[in-house]
């Protein structure tokens, strides 16, 4: 199976130029593509961005170069968009992959030995259409979430619940969330025009987590001071 990487990320952030701003010596996104080269059991990497900075940073490391297109640099732009023009471009080159690992720019919280795993998951199951890092996260469990009415007041988000909940969070059923660091995806699904489990339609039905502790997305100042502390303790060069 062919396997390749795809690193993303754009340069319209409202914290300026974070993909590539300095933690440790090095560009933010050098530690999701750093990884993902680390796992020695990738083919090829790519890095789809509008953004020459970026392309120039991923390029060091061996990311062959995607521009992308105007559109689909926009806030509103989907993800799902820039992953199958990116395959496009690989299609185009006679390179399409078996499985593809999108990796975003803007997380370091992402080990090499993470991404073989959940490759390996993906390899011994063809019906898999996604693998991805999960993080428990009770605190905003959506038991505890709430509404705004047109009357101004607040009511439960989840209409359809009956009895009494408890105000701790270790006492409600454990709530996953999807981390945005990378995803193991099948190529076949992702191409299909088919839809799966929403929000995001293109992972597919058949979705294994891969749990991990937490995962820090970097879109404040504060994130890259929290990001750093995690490559204190975290990172192996």
């Amino acid at each position: 199976m062919k396997i390749t990487a795809l690193l993303t990320g754009r340069g319209n952030n409202t914290l300026k130029d974070k993909n590539v701003l300095d933690i440790l010596g090095n560009p933010v996104l050098y530690y999701p593509a750093n990884a993902a080269v680390k796992a020695e059991i990738i083919d090829d990497y790519y890095c789809s961005s509008d953004d020459e900075k970026i392309l120039n940073a991923a390029k060091t490391l061996g990311y062959k170069p995607i521009v992308r297109p105007a559109e689909l640099a926009l806030p509103t732009a989907q993800h799902i968009d820039c992953i199958v023009h990116a395959l496009g471009v690989m299609k185009s080159e006679n390179n399409l992959p078996d499985i593809i690992i999108v990796l975003l720019a803007n997380n370091v919280t992402i080990k090499s030995e993470w991404i073989t795993e959940c490759i390996q998951v993906m390899q011994k199951d063809d019906s898999i259409t996604a693998v991805v890092p999960v993080y428990e996260d009770n605190d905003h469990h959506p038991l505890r979430a709430k509404t705004v009415e047109s009357d101004g007041t607040i009511s439960m988000y989840e209409k359809n619940v009956s009895g009494k909940i408890s105000t701790n969070r270790q006492d409600l059923p454990a709530c996953y969330f999807l981390a945005h660091n990378f995803w193991v995806l099948r190529t076949e699904f992702l191409l299909s025009g088919k839809e799966g489990q929403q929000p995001w339609g293109f992972m597919g039905n058949k979705i294994i987590p891969y749990f991990i502790e937490e995962s820090i997305d970097i879109h404040k100042e504060i994130d890259l001071y929290i990001a750093k502390e995690w490559i204190k303790e975290n990172y192996t060069d």
